[in-house]
């Protein structure tokens, strides 16, 4: 906490979100904060290669138009159906400064994305968190929420489990505030909720070029919803929140769908054998549509999840582990390389878990 007496009181408790460890050495096994192991497209590295430097000296398009005007050729939607932001983090940002605020509640299931509570402590804004049932199914309460926002992290962060297409419409039948889908996984799913933006006017789907895309480092997103929605937001977001280089990459990047496919369909190779070795061991884990995978420790293992997590960390293979309940006993693996990921099982072979 920092007492200074300068910040609003929601800011002074509020504890800020902690990103996952983002290590110095190049040469660690990095396979804790989900960014794809694969290059980006042939066509954002030339366009990188090639950037005219009069973009840099003047202003960028404030609402990204080449962007939206090739995503919505993509996705066929219209234009005015998008807006793009700094990641889909900045996105959510704006969704909750807009539909939420000190006087707005939040709700979604969980154990999901953490950053959800954050925002909610920013805008000072009331939230309710509301279990996933068991097998990681939408729960029976968030159905009969009174929240201005409800969020639905699909797949979801850190389960990599998906909730179907009917039953996030029926979500969305049922609540009186906005639905936000968040996709950031999706391109290693086999539905998306896309469809559902022109079937109810309440439903804002979003969308980040961090994982599928791999570009994680150009810090893209963008959100696909009723035109009014999306005027609206438009009203809140910075007046350039995009700059012209990553308006640049990102619109080349979306019209490369083959290279995402087949990024994907790599990583979604690799998750399948590594969810199979480590079930032959013991690992329970739910079936991820995402490109990770969240694997609970077998209780016949001699280490806990914190100390794999810590043993493997020696051993400069990174992971991901929560200290909360209820996954407590679990590390969140992203799915690497065919490489990477052998590196992966032989060193969790070398500290004593035979996989």
């Amino acid at each position: 906490m920092i007492d200074m007496g300068y910040f609003r009181e929601n800011i002074e408790r509020m504890v800020g979100y902690v990103p996952g460890e983002q290590p110095v050495d190049p040469n660690v096994v990095k396979l804790n904060t989900n960014e794809n192991p694969y290059l980006p497209s042939p066509a954002v590295l030339a366009a990188l290669r090639n950037i005219d430097p009069e973009r840099l000296r003047r202003y960028p398009d404030p609402t990204a138009g080449m962007f939206r005007q090739a995503a919505a050729d993509v996705f066929d939607v219209s234009p005015d159906e998008i807006i793009c932001g700094n990641g889909s983090d900045e996105l959510l940002t704006i969704a909750t400064r807009a539909f939420a605020g000190p006087q707005g509640v939040l709700a979604y299931p969980v154990p999901t994305y953490s950053l959800y509570r954050t925002l909610a402590h920013i805008e000072d804004a009331a939230f309710v968190e509301i279990p996933f049932e068991p097998d990681w199914t939408l729960p029976r309460k968030l159905f009969q929420t009174q929240a201005s926002l409800v969020l639905l992290c699909n797949p979801n962060a850190p389960s990599g489990t998906i909730v179907p297409v009917a039953e996030a419409s029926r979500l969305a039948g049922k609540i009186k505030g906005l639905l936000i889908i968040d996709e950031a996984y999706v391109d290693f799913a086999d539905g998306n909720c896309l469809s559902l933006v022109h079937k109810h006017k309440n439903v804002l789907v979003l969308r980040t070029l961090s994982k599928g895309y791999s570009l994680a480092g150009l810090r893209f997103g963008f959100a696909v919803g009723n035109r009014k929605l999306i005027a609206g937001l438009n009203k809140v977001k910075d007046s350039y929140n995009c700059d012209a280089l990553s308006i640049l990459l990102a619109t080349e990047a979306i019209m490369d769908q083959q290279t995402i496919a087949e990024n994907a369909r790599k990583v979604c190779a690799e998750r399948d054998r590594l969810t199979q070795r480590l079930r032959s061991r013991g690992f329970s884990i739910p079936d991820s549509q995402a490109n990770f995978l969240l694997a609970r420790v077998p209780s016949d293992c001699a280490l806990t999840a914190k100390q794999l997590y810590e043993q493997l960390k020696e051993r400069s293979v990174y992971v991901r582990y929560f200290d909360q309940a209820p996954i407590s006993g679990c590390i969140r693996i992203t799915v690497g390389t065919p490489q990477q990921n052998d590196i992966l099982l032989e060193t969790m072979q070398q500290v004593g878990i035979e996989v």
